[in-house]
């Protein structure tokens, strides 16, 4: 069960005014913008989504193609390509590119947003690292199996029970005993990392350094995130965007709950000493001319959590050593993420901090449209106060020219990223600059591609996944029931294959 404000209330999408063409031409927005030796035809982004196209061994499908070809054919200034993994390790159907035997796909992928865009369009690619995540056991078997029993718990069972047989029991006997326990007898037996695991599934943590293999992150990270960078250079990505954001190693580094006792925890400065050591590596391999930003949060959302002021702390530091972009994002953490459900893993977009980094249209009284702005404001204010003018990109429920124009005019940031509103409608960013924004097809912020990506299908969009089902050639998904793409547009005439007019179930939709 995702979570939403008390009392939320129920949204509609805003009235908006398109520009005409003539006032398109005259914006901010769909001005040049440099970053490093890059220059961006405008400044609209399209951030970092995870699609589930890629094969279960981290290849460049088909279905990827496709997926990113068709966000180039509205030309935006740059798409972010998904999270892609760092190491050469399982981790299902996503982009990797920890091994040079991605790169053919990868370089096929570059060639493929070149083509779509007729060359308009800046591609980089955005890399992360993770630890690992176990789905929640069976109780059974986590008694049997994964339970790692000791004296403690045989006085804890003492005390829990009055019966000091427990002292002498066998192994199994304790194991089919606590398997049958009720909760409040287990609750009072195990630790809160073992209640954890039986309610939650297992999860590592940046802190466990009494793990070998997490202990020596600091030293085998910076090297990991070079050559994934090479490898992106390689492949003809115009840049790598650093993943500092959300549940994830980079971002548990940075996080206020990382206590680290060797140097990179417990104060902003040993907390950020990592992510520099990463960057400062990756820029030695990829040279001081090759474009290096970094996502990271504005604002964790968490208990204990880091909040706005150490971002701005983390972003001047960031500007100081070099990165060429900051791109804020919001919350997204697996600390108050909902129970999964037995054989399910813990999902870090269901908590209040995943609700921040994507709100819906039931929210508190500010609705969803343009909740992050006020950091990304705060933080571009900062940096610019210290000196750097390094481009800061804003995204969250931002999805109107009108919006995006207004941010770029109080100079609240320098490019405007656009996620959830851009997989509605790949061409909104054309269909505004050529002064035809009433047929762009707007999102609702239902959150329905979100639920996909939770459940692991194949993302897509309520609003244009089951039309024209019977179009040849459609790519369809797993199952059969939903279009991969978003029906084509023809800026020269109407959407091509679309059984509905742009625009039409944009509102009044749940």
């Amino acid at each position: 069960m995702t979570w939403h404000p008390a009392n939320p209330i129920r949204h509609t999408i805003p009235e908006t005014r398109w520009p005409t063409r003539a006032e398109a031409a005259g914006s901010l927005l769909f001005q040049p913008i440099q970053i490093n030796s890059l220059t961006l035809e405008q400044r609209t982004w399209v951030p970092a989504m995870v699609p589930w196209r890629a094969t279960a061994d981290g290849f460049v499908t088909r279905e990827n193609l496709e997926w990113y070809g068709r966000f180039a054919q509205g030309r935006p200034g740059a798409i972010v390509v998904e999270a892609t993994g760092v190491r050469d390790i399982p981790s299902g159907p996503l982009l990797r590119i920890g091994h040079d035997r991605f790169l053919p796909g990868l370089s096929e992928l570059v060639e493929t947003v070149r083509r779509a865009s007729d060359g308009h369009t800046r591609l980089f690619i955005q890399i992360i690292d993770f630890l690992s995540v176990k789905r929640r056991p069976e109780p059974a078997k986590y008694f049997a199996r994964f339970l790692r029993l000791d004296e403690r718990h045989r006085r804890a069972l003492v005390a829990a029970t009055g019966d000091d047989g427990w002292l002498a029991a066998s192994e199994p006997a304790m194991r089919a005993f606590l398997a049958d326990a009720p909760a409040e007898l287990v609750e009072k037996v195990l630790d809160e990392r073992e209640l954890e695991t039986l309610t939650r599934g297992y999860r590592e943590r940046v802190t466990d350094t009494h793990l070998p293999h997490v202990e020596e992150l600091p030293r085998v990270l910076p090297g990991i995130f070079a050559d994934a960078a090479g490898r992106a250079r390689e492949a003809g990505f115009d840049g790598v965007e650093l993943h500092y954001a959300h549940a994830y190693t980079m971002a548990s580094f940075l996080s206020a709950r990382n206590t680290r006792a060797d140097g990179y925890g417990g104060a902003r400065q040993s907390r950020v000493r990592l992510p520099l050591e990463v960057y400062r590596a990756v820029r030695e391999r990829v040279g001081d001319t090759y474009t290096v930003g970094v996502r990271f949060l504005g604002d964790e959302v968490i208990a204990g959590g880091s909040r706005l002021a150490d971002a701005i702390y983390f972003a001047g530091e960031f500007a100081r050593a070099g990165f060429d972009f900051l791109s804020l994002s919001k919350g997204g953490k697996f600390e108050d993420a909902a129970q999964p459900k037995v054989g399910h893993a813990v999902y870090p977009y269901t908590g209040e901090s995943g609700y921040e980094c994507m709100p819906t249209v039931r929210s508190d009284e500010r609705g969803p449209f343009g909740r992050n702005v006020s950091l990304a404001t705060a933080v571009k204010r900062a940096v610019n106060e210290q000196g750097f003018r390094t481009p800061v990109v804003v995204a969250g429920g931002i999805a109107t020219f009108k919006q995006a124009e207004e941010i770029l005019r109080r100079n609240d940031a320098d490019i405007v990223g656009a996620a959830r509103q851009t997989l509605a409608d790949p061409d909104w960013f054309l269909k505004a600059s050529l002064g035809r924004g009433a047929e762009v097809r707007r999102c609702t912020y239902t959150n329905y591609c979100e639920g996909l990506d939770q459940s692991h299908k194949q993302v897509t969009c309520k609003l244009w996944d089951r039309v024209q089902l019977d179009e040849p050639n459609v790519s369809l998904s797993h199952d059969g029931r939903r279009r991969l793409l978003p029906p084509g547009w023809n800026a020269e005439g109407t959407e091509e294959g679309e059984g509905m007019k742009e625009g039409e179930g944009a509102k009044g939709k749940g």
